[in-house]
């Protein structure tokens, strides 16, 4: 999918192209979404859902379920031959790296958090931190699963993804501390995890955006 990453003419997929991607994903996902809410309860649902997704080359499939969930399991550009030891080692990979660790345990500690003060599972901005603090770790889990020179683009997507949500979740927190719904103890303790996740993803961005000038050169790269 991203191209030939050689010498070769195709083009290569940078940050930009794939953003673009996963932005269509999304918006694919969540009209896939409303349409099983709209629907769920009619005999007709998947092929329903079929023609208003455009997927007319399924209209002629036997197992609707099976086959529109299988276009919402498999990753993009993914190996149709990829084996369960493969998956587990992706899964070992991201799972040992220092900045998912440091976004897991933040997830952790907001998690204690709500167990500590039970009122901010009511509160807007807790439920946004809360909400985007594990999306942020949901999108390192995808940008270090794997480490395929092809995917160099890909991996900064999801990064910037993981960045944003951050950002998110440190406004949320500095709402929360002038609410005074959470201390001054505990916004510190809050922002260092924040910040520490924050600065962690920039310096990865910035260590992947070196590698891909360096393996593709400036040429195309929209910096």
């Amino acid at each position: 999918m991203a191209g030939n990453q050689g010498g070769g003419s195709e083009h290569v997929w940078d940050e930009y192209d794939w953003e673009r991607f996963l932005q269509e994903q999304d918006q694919k996902t969540e009209k896939y979404m409303q349409l099983v809410e709209t629907y769920l309860d009619d005999p007709q649902r998947d092929e329903i859902i079929a023609r208003e997704m455009g997927w007319t080359q399924l209209l002629e499939a036997n197992d609707w379920s099976a086959e529109v969930d299988a276009l919402f399991e498999r990753d993009p550009g993914a190996d149709d031959d990829l084996d369960q030891d493969g998956m587990d080692l992706a899964a070992e990979t991201f799972q040992e790296h220092g900045l998912y660790q440091a976004a897991f345990a933040l997830t952790i500690w907001i998690d204690q958090l709500f167990d500590q003060k039970p009122s901010l599972q009511n509160e807007p901005a807790a439920i946004k931190l809360a909400t985007h603090s594990a999306l942020a770790s949901a999108k390192l889990a995808a940008a270090l699963s794997g480490d395929d020179a092809d995917e160099i683009g890909m991996t900064i997507a999801y990064l910037k993804r993981a960045l944003k949500a951050i950002t998110i979740s440190m406004n949320s927190a500095a709402q929360l501390l002038s609410g005074k719904l959470i201390t001054g103890a505990q916004h510190s303790v809050l922002r260092q995890r924040l910040f520490e996740v924050r600065d962690g993803i920039i310096t990865l961005m910035g260590e992947y955006r070196a590698e891909w000038r360096r393996r593709f050169g400036s040429q195309g790269y929209r910096s």
